[in-house]
């Protein structure tokens, strides 16, 4: 009778262990993609600064024709973007088209001084703060989700929960994991 007990006692456990790693695997898989729908989020809330940012430029320096295009076009493939690579991809486009028209205001001191550029400016530089955030925490997440899939016994679980490992979020271009500069 004792020896049925300990057995009894032993598959609960283990029946236990499973449900506790089925379920850290789903929690993290979840936190991995809010991770990256917060991404998502603050690059959204970038792209919605370019348009002002963009005829204000305009106002002050229209026959900058080129910066201002590479700004709009970037700005288009963000939008449009899905998937983590294709995303990070967008993303390092439009830092470096930012970059370009950022750099383009240098050469006109009105436009510099003028207050609708400075907030402008100001908004822009804190939400490339948050996207950077955004990406650290999303790749943290990722690298929770990647070791547990990949670690025994959690391996044995991910099948069964559907989860497996995920992607980084990758700039491609060394230079444009920085936030552009916007000193004036």
């Amino acid at each position: 009778m004792t020896t049925t007990w300990i057995v009894l006692g032993v598959i609960v456990l283990l029946v236990l262990f499973a449900i506790s790693s089925y379920n850290r695997l789903i929690r993290l898989n979840v936190t991995v993609d809010e991770a990256f729908s917060q991404i998502e989020v603050q690059l959204k809330r970038r792209s919605d600064l370019i348009p002002n940012l963009v005829e204000t430029v305009k106002g002050y320096a229209a026959h900058e024709k080129t910066a201002l295009e590479s700004v709009v076009a970037a700005r288009a493939k963000a939008t449009t973007a899905s998937g983590v690579a294709d995303v990070a991809a967008a993303d390092g486009a439009m830092t470096q088209a930012l970059r370009g028209l950022l750099a383009v205001s240098e050469a006109y001191p009105d436009l510099k001084a003028s207050t609708n550029f400075l907030a402008l400016q100001e908004e822009l530089s804190t939400t490339e703060n948050k996207v950077s955030f955004a990406r650290q925490f999303y790749n943290d997440t990722v690298r929770s989700l990647n070791q547990t899939v990949k670690t025994f016994p959690s391996s044995l679980f991910a099948g069964a929960a559907k989860v497996g490992a995920r992607e980084f979020y990758v700039v491609d271009d060394p230079a444009n994991r920085q936030a552009p500069n916007v000193k004036f």
